[in-house]
């Protein structure tokens, strides 16, 4: 079976930078799923009650022209079309009972709802 090579594209943290506490879970979260190596992917998908809503996935890897951006010391891939929703966007993670999770801190997003997992850009 012959591998089919993968087009992506390198980007920097100018599109997205993962911040301490994002990292070290994501990185727990890789582990036990044995794919050390893998990938947060977001997408920006439309719905939530601002119009536009984060989904986020664990993956093996990018996928074609997509954008893979390392940042303290795990991978996000993200697609041409999302990019230019979350560029200049920091993940962070919070393990607050109420509100906790993976959160984007968005500098596009003109419209946020009080879940925080919606956005108009």
């Amino acid at each position: 079976m012959t591998e089919v090579a993968v087009n992506y594209k390198t980007g920097s943290e100018k599109l997205i930078k993962v911040l301490d506490g994002a990292s070290a879970h994501l990185r727990g979260l890789l582990e036990k799923q044995g794919r050390a190596d893998g990938a947060l992917r977001i997408a920006v998908i439309g719905g939530g009650c601002s119009g536009l809503q984060y989904k986020m996935d664990l993956v093996d890897g990018p996928r074609d022209r997509d954008i893979l951006v390392p940042s303290n010391g795990v991978q996000v891939v993200i697609d041409p079309k999302s990019a230019l929703f979350v560029s200049g966007s920091e993940l962070d993670y919070s393990d607050d009972l109420q509100q906790g999770g993976f959160k984007v801190s968005n500098p596009n997003a003109v419209v946020t709802c009080s879940c925080g997992e919606s956005f108009a850009a």
